[in-house]
């Protein structure tokens, strides 16, 4: 896919995370490598040719840290819901985006093929926007999307005052949106205040109806990617998944995985075709492992670099370069430096 100046994404990043019980900013914890934050803004990036807009808040200055440059920021200084966090953004972005994607920081699982689909969707008609949902049987909490004859969403009814006959739908809001970036500056000015103190997105919907504007959605093919990420079991969760694609994708390049379920491959770790990778191996950070290698089984490589044809069993390696045909002992532990095929250990 071509990154297209004429869509904007605003990642949203502002919350407290209270229930990680951390005081890293929620966005900034890890998962496969990279922080949270890092996995929203590949895919913003393959979409947009704009550098997204990440509306702060709670660590601000940690998450300015730690992204840098590669984003635009707008400071949410008080938590007053989703809608009032986009308009955040609106100084930035009025006028400089025909298309407005909405996404969160916390939502990892977002590929840059779903966010695609929203906005192909989106300029294929004349809707305010376009919505993406899940079809999950047990719901979570999540509001419930009521559908037209036609197709087109009508509504978000939130579980909490949903009638029974709404309660059984199993189409959810997953809080992730392309807009028509005209229309949605006017829309934000007209949501109310809600009981709670709160300014919520979903309350386009009504006001897209209210204008004669469509509301379309998409659903997407992994319901996984509406996973959220509020608690550690939310992490361990996202994790799992996140592994079971990262193994798919290197065993179609060619990467043979004994036992994918028992290694652990970090995102930005690459592998040569016919390696072999025996159970219980963690390859981590920047590793890079060349064609035909043998590693593990209980093989741990940090931000090492590994040539053709080596054989690396159970041991400990970090920052090092091993040149092609190196074969080391069962339990060697190296932090740093070069090895030679000449000071194979075996």
């Amino acid at each position: 896919m071509q990154p297209d100046s004429s869509v904007a994404v605003v990642i949203l990043a502002a919350g407290y995370g209270k229930r990680m019980k951390s005081s890293l900013p929620k966005v900034l914890h890890p998962l496969g490598g990279v922080p949270l934050i890092e996995h929203s803004l590949r895919a913003a990036a393959q979409v947009s040719g704009q550098p997204p807009l990440l509306v702060i808040g709670h660590g601000a200055e940690q998450v300015r840290a730690a992204v840098g440059e590669r984003a635009r920021y707008a400071l949410q200084s008080q938590q007053l819901g989703t809608a009032h966090a986009v308009r955040m953004a609106q100084p930035l972005l009025e006028g400089r985006a025909d298309w407005v994607v909405v996404t969160a920081g916390d939502m990892p699982l977002i590929t840059a093929d779903t966010l695609q689909r929203l906005i192909d969707l989106q300029r294929s008609a004349d809707s305010a926007l376009t919505m993406l949902t899940v079809i999950l049987d047990d719901p979570h909490g999540f509001g419930r999307v009521v559908r037209g004859p036609h197709g087109d969403v009508q509504a978000i009814i939130e579980e909490a005052v949903a009638p029974p006959e709404v309660l059984a739908i199993r189409e959810l809001n997953a809080g992730v949106y392309c807009f028509d970036g005209a229309w949605l500056w006017q829309a934000l000015a007209e949501i109310s205040l809600s009981p709670k103190g709160e300014y919520y997105l979903t309350d386009v919907v009504e006001i897209a109806r209210r204008h004669g504007r469509r509301v379309q959605a998409v659903t997407a093919a992994d319901p996984h990617e509406a996973l959220g990420i509020n608690t550690r079991a939310h992490l361990a969760e996202a994790q799992a998944v996140l592994q079971r694609r990262i193994a798919a994708r290197w065993m179609e390049a060619g990467v043979t995985l004994i036992d994918p379920a028992t290694t652990t491959i970090e995102v930005d770790v690459t592998i040569g075709a016919d390696t072999i990778i025996y159970p219980h191996c963690y390859l981590g950070g920047s590793t890079q492992i060349g064609g035909n290698c043998r590693i593990g089984p209980g093989a741990a490589l940090w931000d090492t670099r590994v040539g053709e044809g080596c054989r690396i069993p159970a041991g400990w390696l970090e920052n090092c370069t091993l040149a092609d045909g190196v074969r080391l002992s069962p339990y060697a532990v190296r932090r740093g430096g070069h090895i030679s095929a000449a000071e194979s250990e075996a």
